[in-house]
């Protein structure tokens, strides 16, 4: 989370609670005690009634009577907010579409902001469209907000997840920080035995609340090990495979291996490129295949043998059904 929809999204909580503690907000939110303390401080310079005292009895405080103001925000603060921190899909999921929408009508209310038709920039709005949802697919996850219920415990949970290509789902017990989304999909990112994990919900069948406190590491944070997981994930390469590729689909090509394509490079002829793509198995070059006649895998040759394996098993297959 941004710290603008964070800052707005800490202001609707303490004014729901009207105090929590720095713990209480940091665990919420994802982010250190620290950053909690320096968001608080930032709220107060910007005039915003709100306080932290320490010692048992303290916390972070919205004095009585204050509300959030969406009036204090700037032209600018408010076109971000309204731009990125309003997502009605997302919200749904979450189990809070009814107060995002209230704010997204408040929003709505201050236009325009402090541009007029004939002077000034187009607000952002007007220019700018974003859709979080990824290419091409459906949303068949868990129920993200009931899931994230439950995580707010402070409980272990034992889920029932199917690990991606295998045919059935097993138990196992984990210790969660939180869900992540990335790219239209949600995950459950939590430890097991001390390991950090990141769970698809497309595939966690159930799961069940422990009586057991959740045993996380205290210096880490959902947002750093989310970033982490999702970076190794893209990183994480132990077979190299080189490929010749038709100048007419390399647009297509690095749409579809996004992070795993790794190097381009011209060849002698203007009607092709050579590909480097990375993957974590050998039996992943199987994604090659979408390419067909406009492609041709060079190296290492178990991966070359493995495609012309295929090939001809998809060939016969065929030929079979056409003979029918």
């Amino acid at each position: 989370m941004e710290r603008p929809q964070r800052l707005l999204a800490m202001l609707v909580a303490l004014q729901a609670n009207h105090q929590m503690t720095a713990a209480e907000l940091a665990e919420q939110f994802g982010v250190s005690r620290r950053t909690i303390l320096r968001d608080v401080e930032a709220l107060a310079d910007a005039d915003i009634p709100v306080i932290a005292e320490r010692g048992r009895y303290g916390g972070v405080t919205l004095l009585p009577g204050a509300e959030v103001d969406l009036s204090r925000l700037t032209g600018s603060e408010a076109e971000v907010l309204e731009l990125i921190g309003v997502d009605l899909a997302r919200a749904k999921q979450l189990g809070i579409e009814a107060a995002t929408r209230t704010a997204a009508q408040k929003l709505a209310a201050r236009r325009p902001w402090a541009f007029g038709k004939a002077a000034g920039p187009l607000p952002l709005n007007e220019v700018v469209a974003i859709d979080n949802r990824g290419w091409f697919t459906r949303d068949d996850s868990a129920d993200v907000a009931a899931l994230i219920r439950d995580v707010r415990r402070g409980k272990r949970l034992r889920i029932d997840y199917r690990a991606s290509g295998a045919p059935g789902s097993r138990e196992r017990v984990v210790d969660p920080y939180g869900v992540f989304s990335r790219g239209g999909r949600w995950y459950l990112i939590a430890d097991v035995r001390g390991e950090p994990r990141m769970f698809a919900l497309a595939r966690l069948r159930a799961w069940v609340v422990l009586d057991e406190d959740r045993q996380i590491r205290a210096d880490v944070t959902l947002a750093d090990l989310a970033t982490n997981l999702a970076t190794n994930l893209e990183e994480r390469h132990s077979i190299y495979v080189t490929a010749v590729l038709d100048t007419k689909i390399e647009d297509m090509a690095r749409r579809i291996l996004g992070s795993r394509l790794l190097s381009v490079e011209p060849t002698e002829a203007s009607t092709s490129v050579q590909i480097t793509v990375g993957y974590e198995q050998l039996d992943a070059v199987r994604q090659l295949l979408q390419f067909a006649e406009k492609i041709e895998v060079t190296d290492p040759p178990e991966a070359r043998a493995l495609i012309a394996s295929l090939t001809r098993t998809i060939a016969t297959r065929h030929r079979d059904t056409a003979s029918r």
